[in-house]
């Protein structure tokens, strides 16, 4: 069985991806989070990722993002194991929306 694997992006990478109609960019932190600031994209907090899966099914590219990359690392781990999305990339942003270089 062949497993997917995802790629860590920096955040302008991301900011340069984003608005691509064949990319999905999915902030994992809580809703209140979301609210308070965001990146864009859809917020689908980490504990209902698996809930969820449906929406990001047409969208080839996956960015996933959270504050400073733990939660959203998790969920990269997570869509790299469904069978189904092994054609889909899965992207992480290491560092999250604090990312400093």
């Amino acid at each position: 069985m062949i497993k997917n694997s995802y790629t860590d992006i920096s955040l302008p990478e991301m900011q340069a991806m984003r608005d691509r109609p064949d990319v999905a960019l999915v902030d994992v932190r809580e809703n209140w989070e979301f609210e308070e600031f965001n990146e864009g994209g859809m917020n689908i907090p980490l504990a209902e990722i698996r809930q969820k899966r449906d929406v990001l099914s047409d969208f080839s590219t996956i960015i996933v993002i959270c504050t400073n990359g733990v939660r959203s690392k998790v969920a990269a781990m997570d869509y790299c194991r469904i069978p189904e999305w092994n054609e889909k990339v899965i992207l992480h942003v290491k560092g999250g929306i604090i990312e400093t270089e």
